[in-house]
């Protein structure tokens, strides 16, 4: 038997107004989900026909290319939010619909560490594992209990935990395996009463003389200020407001790498570059230095895109441009970063309507 569409999917429906770039073509099938069911019956009609699937959440880490996408896009809608005491700790469980913001002033609302420090991250709760969504001193895997999802192939749901879930630096099993699951909700573990995440040499600063006894508030409200500052919040009147955040990740390299590009930098005039420590006695270098260090200033143009003129990792577009445009930037920053410091970076938001998952290639 064939099976009809689900009420409501769409033909040909324009993507570029769902993301935060505003780029892109549409998709050959667009449906909304706002229930479980809804999303296992879109899925079950997409294999079919034989579709290809995507999932769409927020927009806000995404680059649709010009031609868009030959099959099915479901935008999750899935709401709800639970708070759950005991053990000295909270689960905060989120369906993954809700917009992230949202979730993480609510867990500020009731007093709950983990989360204060992603705040303004645009999106919705579902991509933050998918992602590992970090910032300024915070990632998502330090506190993601487990997380729901659905089988594409059995439409059957599971609950997988944190050391089930694969997450690395800005990736997870989620991001590596797309086809495999769709994330329906995600628990956090938070910490009742506990104290704020102050780390990052930037809120450090922010703070002053309040750091050490910083409220969980005080922390979400400096956040949000250098965020808004480098114009990575939803700022309908910020020139900068068409990106996907930062275009690319900070590279993780060995000391030695990390000895040589110090030693390429100070041959060339410049101050060495701040390093990081990151897992395994590895070194996370600054990819906004690396790339401003390579010639590509903040607010670069080149036609209907260029770099931020706050943030020079934020690829923006400035109306009536293209994917292509896009890329072709991204392109030259790469290949320039490489060229003076030997040093590949990795682009960080998803590519939907590409044949290759990474397009840079």
């Amino acid at each position: 038997m064939t099976l009809a569409p689900p009420p409501g999917t769409r033909e040909w429906f324009p993507l570029a107004p769902l993301t935060t770039l505003e780029l892109g073509g549409p998709a050959r099938w667009f449906f909304e989900a706002r229930t479980r069911p809804e999303l296992a019956g879109a899925l079950l009609w997409a294999a079919e026909q034989g579709l290809p699937v995507a999932v769409l959440g927020g927009g806000s880490n995404l680059v649709v290319s010009d031609a868009g996408f030959p099959g099915l896009v479901v935008r999750l809608a899935l709401r709800g939010l639970v708070v759950q005491a005991g053990g000295g700790s909270v689960r905060l469980s989120v369906a993954a619909g809700e917009p992230w913001d949202w979730v993480v002033a609510r867990s500020v609302d009731e007093n709950l560490a983990g989360l204060e420090c992603l705040s303004g991250i645009p999106g919705t709760a579902g991509a933050t594992p998918i992602q590992n969504v970090g910032a300024y001193g915070q990632e998502v895997a330090e506190v993601v209990e487990e997380v729901r999802v659905l089988d594409r192939a059995s439409l059957r749901e599971a609950t997988l935990g944190a050391d089930e879930c694969g997450f690395s630096y800005r990736s997870s099993s989620f991001r590596s395996e797309p086809e495999r699951f769709v994330v329906l909700a995600v628990t956090f573990r938070l910490r009742p009463g506990g104290p704020p995440t102050v780390c990052y040499d930037d809120v450090e600063r922010a703070l002053g003389d309040r750091a050490a006894a910083a409220t969980l508030g005080e922390v979400r409200e400096t956040v949000l200020s250098l965020r808004r500052g480098k114009s990575m919040l939803a700022d309908p009147d910020d020139p900068n407001r068409r990106s996907a955040g930062s275009f690319f990740t900070n590279p993780v390299v060995s000391p030695e790498t990390a000895d040589r590009v110090s030693g390429r930098a100070v041959a060339l005039g410049f101050a060495e570059p701040r390093r990081f420590p990151a897992a395994g006695g590895w070194v996370k270098l600054a990819a906004a230095w690396l790339v401003e260090h390579a010639g590509f200033p903040r607010g670069l143009r080149r036609g209907a895109v260029g770099l931020s003129s706050r943030h020079a990792l934020a690829l923006v577009h400035h109306g009536g441009g293209t994917t292509a445009e896009l890329l072709a930037l991204a392109r030259e920053i790469r290949s320039g970063v490489e060229a003076r410091f030997a040093v590949r970076l990795t682009p960080e938001p998803v590519f939907l309507g590409f044949p290759a998952r990474d397009p840079l290639d």
